[in-house]
């Protein structure tokens, strides 16, 4: 229980966000901050990336985030021993006392992200606090759980926005104030980004950020299935107990919107070819000439008209826009409000994946792939097709949330997404 500034706190009717003992790494244990971080778990491209990650460093977070093992079950016991090996070596240590951690993304490309990391009280979508926009796939869930029992631990924090008012006061006032301050570290990742972190322990500012946040509503940006998790292994635990929190940045998207990208599909067994095919008379199917970037900008041209997909894994980029309303008609639910019908990702899963082309949603003829000149690269490889989209707005995501509505899984990528490895909270000894 957090008992830093918070005699005066109202009674929580929305976000409750407290302070914790971080666990990081000693700089002076590991070649360097950025060799020790890794994206998200669902980012990590493998098998390439992954390997490019744990040569980087033997300490990197890949190895609690993404075990290596012959079983689900060694994976994670493998994660636990290097957890609890590093934690006594000293190559992780708790801070001294509970902290919310400012944290500071920064890109030459003029982006900047400042938010608030602390421990979440959990809250079901039911109750308004915490909105989902997509749905879960069960067994990544069931994964991540099992993972998090093992380690008992949150070992990568989920990104999560919500709308202040614009003005630098409250949460905003403490994070900018804040970010004027020595920082705990800074270091630059390969992807250009430089990455800083603070810790706020002064009780006023505990309290501040607390008590403007106990009237505000969160959108979940990424990480929907750790969000799952982390209410599927709460239920497991007597109340009250560390498990009742999960990690979290906050960020304000009123100061600092996040960028929105498509997630694209590779589907293994399935050639260009055939997929082309299957697509005749339904929708309109055109070769874009140029490269990948002339392709994209084909696609977004069509997107602003209607739903729209690039193909790709033959060597080539195929424009498939345009399809037949009746089809629409047949295969879309109608029981969902428009916005919802006419996502691409909708289209995609009800029309294309169900119904033309006749594919499960299963990793094993489906991968989620954030990076989109690396998923043209795996259908080339593979033989299969890579289905690349159009990126959705972030207000229609928070309009269909706001609803009640969650969007096809895989929708949306909000970034920049945070670094794992920079901060990670412990819920057992």
């Amino acid at each position: 229980m957090n008992t830093a500034g918070t005699a005066d706190v109202p009674a929580r009717t929305g976000l409750d966000l407290t302070p914790f003992r971080g666990l990081r790494y000693d700089p002076d244990r590991v070649g360097s901050l950025s060799a020790v971080t890794s994206p998200p778990y669902d980012v990590v491209v493998r098998p390439d990336g992954l390997l490019h990650l744990e040569s980087a460093d033997p300490y990197n977070i890949v190895r609690l985030i993404l075990p290596q093992a012959t079983t689900p079950a060694a994976r994670n016991e493998q994660a636990a021993d290097t957890l609890h090996r590093w934690v006594s070596e000293g190559v992780l240590r708790a801070d001294a006392e509970p902290a919310l951690y400012v944290y500071e993304q920064r890109h030459d490309d003029g982006m900047l992200q400042r938010g608030v990391i602390g421990a979440l009280r959990l809250s079901e979508a039911a109750e308004g606090v915490v909105l989902p926009h997509e749905d879960v796939m069960p067994h990544v869930v069931a994964d991540r759980a099992a993972l998090m029992r093992a380690t008992a631990a949150n070992l990568e924090p989920l990104l999560l926005t919500y709308r202040g008012d614009g003005a630098a006061r409250g949460t905003a006032a403490v994070v900018e104030r804040t970010a004027e301050r020595p920082p705990l570290f800074s270091t630059t990742t390969e992807d250009g980004f430089r990455h800083r972190l603070w810790a706020v322990t002064d009780p006023a500012d505990l309290a501040g950020v607390r008590t403007d946040l106990a009237g505000r509503q969160a959108l979940i940006a990424d990480g929907h299935h750790r969000w799952a998790t982390y209410l599927r292994v709460r239920a497991e635990h007597p109340s009250p107990s560390p498990w009742d929190h999960g990690l979290v940045l906050l960020v304000d998207t009123a100061r600092h919107p996040l960028r929105v990208r498509a997630i694209h599909r590779l589907l293994h067994r399935l050639p260009v070819s055939e997929a082309l095919a299957a697509l005749a008379g339904s929708f309109r199917v055109r070769t874009v000439g140029g490269a990948l970037p002339d392709a994209l900008s084909a696609l977004s041209e069509a997107a602003a008209e209607g739903n729209a997909f690039l193909l790709a894994g033959d060597g080539a980029f195929h424009l498939v826009d345009r399809p037949a309303p009746d089809l629409l008609a047949r295969t879309v639910p109608a029981d969902r409000p428009e916005a919802w019908r006419t996502l691409d990702a909708t289209v995609l899963h009800a029309t294309l994946l169900d119904r033309v082309w006749g594919i499960p949603d299963v990793p094993e003829h489906i991968t989620y792939i954030h990076d989109t000149a690396a998923t043209v690269a795996k259908a080339e490889r593979d033989g299969g097709t890579a289905v690349l989209m159009h990126p959705v707005r972030e207000e229609v995501v928070r309009d269909l949330a706001s609803q009640g509505v969650t969007m096809p899984r895989k929708s949306t990528s909000f970034g920049p997404k945070p670094a794992s490895g920079l901060v990670l909270r412990r819920l057992g000894p």
